[in-house]
């Protein structure tokens, strides 16, 4: 058995491979057309791992499958849909359209029609296709531009710093690209250093990247200024680069002020969208009472219905991808100084041992409850869609407790980290040197959260520092052997601090420790980086907190008003309509009393509420600190909801 499943990956890749040749004989020569020549730019922009020719050979492709299904699918539909439908709609298109209401055609046979429908529905489909292949390169290039935009101002922050120790280019842009902190940019000096590596010039590999990259504003003209300025030696370099950094943080922060503003537009719309909606069904069921025809039954593919409760149910489907879609725009408009870090989970029993301070094993072990609360649930009685949404809350509740928790103490440890950095920088100045340095600070400094990392590191510089063995080798290796011990000493402190401020930070000394650079002028370097930083975080913690009220205070209110609805308005509806039916046609009103069904209403009532209350919670969350987070709030204002209903008697 093991050996026909050996066998038949091979032959699999073999087909596909047979089939990517012929789709690149049959379409690669739309490629030269001059129609595709924006798409060619941005597939430079964009940097994928597949040639151009191939690429929009395959979307070509792929265009033609879509446009026969979405012309069979079409065909179909044209010979199948009632044809009561078709003249409605023939009536609607006649009688609406300017001009064409003027004339008159005789009634035409249904399966030219569907062919003709068909043929039109394929072709545009096969054109949206291709032209959806050009703008999925369009947004990889964008992308690209604001992830480099957003990290390279920290990476020449960094450049600046390694400068002192050294005017290479290549070895100053092999420091950042080796750093994971800078991201995109970091990948774009190594596309610089690879295509260095295959001309054999570094200037070229400048050239290239820069007439490739996305960032033709920021980018682009920092690496053809950076070739110019490090021909010129030390000083010119560390100039240009302190210029250099200085007008990109300028950039960064209008770009910041930007984001803020239109931030506050999206929440003013978000609010307005999520509003809406709740609304919307309130009324419908409240004039449901007074248009009978509201209550109507209509058939559908998945059953007869309302229109209320299409209106219902769409309503909330609507608002769950409105509260998706600004939750990852507020992630996208964030700073990555301000990201949340990434949490890895440790395999096997680490998983659950680390669970109570570990958001992504407690997104694993928290399963475990979730799928309790669910079969509890059913068996209890309770329906399908009510019993998931409870397990949501019992999964959500933890995993967002632990990542609150565990974001507490990475708040500790940078508020400490700052205090770490100013007493190490006083002693480094006075000349001593670094481990001493840092052994006097983890001794004689109280730093809470951070003592244990401190007193680790301490430890590792010490034997880093500590003199040879008789007989170790030439004198140059005891140097190597202690750069490089201090280096691995504070990689490991970063890791074992595992916040983005301690790598973005502490990352600098190491890299200019590892160039030779001055410790002194590192550590200035670091305290300034430092309180940028947590200037920086501490200002859009406070504005964010502002949306994190906007998105509690907009659920209460939903929830609020439905109830407010349910129990008073539709009670007074239910009471006059029985007045209605006991004095007969005496009564003045006329009112449907089947559309009067307060436990339907509250039922629809309440899907709809518990889609906003998941909507705000996610964009809350997000906007406090991460997807962690809007579990947490998510799940928080689901059980509030229910509660409140529960408590009303609506569900």
């Amino acid at each position: 058995m093991s050996t026909r499943a050996e066998g038949e990956g091979p032959g699999r890749f073999a087909v596909a491979e047979t089939l990517d040749r012929g789709v690149y004989a049959l379409f690669a020569r739309h490629a030269d057309r001059s129609r595709h020549d924006r798409a060619r730019e941005w597939y430079r922009a964009a940097d994928l791992r597949v040639g151009f020719d191939r690429y929009l050979a395959r979307a070509y492709a792929l265009s033609w499958l879509v446009g026969l299904w979405a012309a069979a699918l079409t065909v179909l539909a044209g010979l199948v849909v009632p044809a009561g439908w078709l003249a409605a709609l023939a009536a609607v298109a006649h009688d609406g359209l300017p001009l064409v209401q003027r004339l008159s055609w005789p009634a035409l046979p249904r399966f030219p029609v569907a062919v003709g429908l068909g043929l039109l529905a394929g072709w545009l489909a096969r054109r949206g296709t291709v032209r959806l292949a050009g703008t999925y390169l369009r947004w990889v290039a964008s992308a690209r531009r604001a992830a480099i935009e957003r990290t390279l101002p920290g990476a020449v922050r960094y450049l600046r710093a390694l400068a002192t120790g050294s005017d290479d280019g290549r070895t100053l842009l092999g420091q950042v690209a080796a750093a994971d902190a800078y991201g995109e940019t970091s990948a774009a000096f190594r596309r610089v250093l690879n295509r260095a590596a295959l001309t054999g010039s570094l200037d070229v590999g400048l050239r290239r990247v820069a007439r490739d990259t996305p960032s033709r504003e920021t980018l682009a003209p920092f690496l053809l200024k950076f070739r110019e300025h490090a021909d010129q030696g030390a000083d010119a370099l560390s100039q240009f680069l302190e210029m250099e950094s200085r007008m990109l943080s300028h950039r960064q922060a209008r770009a910041r002020q930007r984001a803020e503003d239109f931030l506050e537009l999206v929440a003013e719309l978000f609010v307005v969208l999520l509003v809406l909606p709740a609304l919307l069904v309130v009324v419908v069921t409240v004039l449901a009472v007074l248009a009978p025809g509201l209550s109507e039954p209509v058939s559908t593919p998945l059953g007869g219905t309302t229109p209320r409760a299409l209106l219902a149910y769409g309503s909330a489907v609507f608002v769950l991808v409105i509260g998706a879609g600004a939750t990852a725009l507020v992630a996208s408009l964030q700073p990555p100084s301000a990201a949340p870090p990434t949490h890895e989970r440790p395999g096997g029993l680490g998983t659950l041992l680390t669970a109570p301070r570990n958001p992504a094993s407690a997104a694993v072990v928290a399963v475990v409850p979730g799928l309790a609360v669910l079969g509890a649930a059913l068996a209890l009685g309770y329906p399908p869609a009510r019993a998931t949404l409870l397990a949501y809350v019992a999964y959500g509740l933890p995993v967002g407790l632990v990542a609150v928790r565990r974001a507490r103490l990475d708040d500790a440890k940078d508020r400490e980290i700052r205090d770490f950095v100013h007493a190490v920088a006083g002693r480094v100045t006075l000349g001593r040197p670094l481990a001493d340095a840092v052994a006097a600070v983890a001794r004689e400094t109280d730093l809470g959260e951070l003592s244990d990392d401190v007193a680790d590191l301490a430890y590792r510089l010490d034997l880093a520092a500590a003199p040879p063995s008789p007989g170790a080798g030439d004198a140059d290796q005891p140097d190597a052997s202690t750069a490089d011990g201090r280096t691995a000493a504070l990689d490991a402190f970063v890791e074992s601090v595992g916040t983005p401020l301690a790598e973005q930070t502490i990352g600098l000394v190491t890299g200019a420790l590892e160039l030779g650079g001055d410790p002194e002028a590192a550590f200035e370097t670091l305290q300034t980086e430092v309180g940028r930083l947590r200037h920086e975080r501490k200002a859009l913690r406070s504005s964010m907190l502002v949306y994190v009220a906007v998105g509690w205070t907009t659920a209460l209110l939903v929830v609020g008003i439905v109830l407010a609805v349910h129990g008073h308005v539709l009670d007074g509806f239910a009471q006059l309509s029985a007045v209605q039916d006991a004095g007969g046609s005496a009564a003045t009103t006329a009112l449907d009393p089947a559309a009067v069904d307060r436990a339907r209403s509250g039922r629809r009532f309440y899907w709809v509420a518990q889609a906003t209350m998941l909507a705000c919670g996610w964009f809350a969350g997000t906007a406090a600190r991460g997807r962690y987070e809007a579990l947490l709030h998510s799940a928080a204002l689901a059980l509030v909801c229910h509660v409140a209903f529960a408590a009303a008697g609506v569900v």
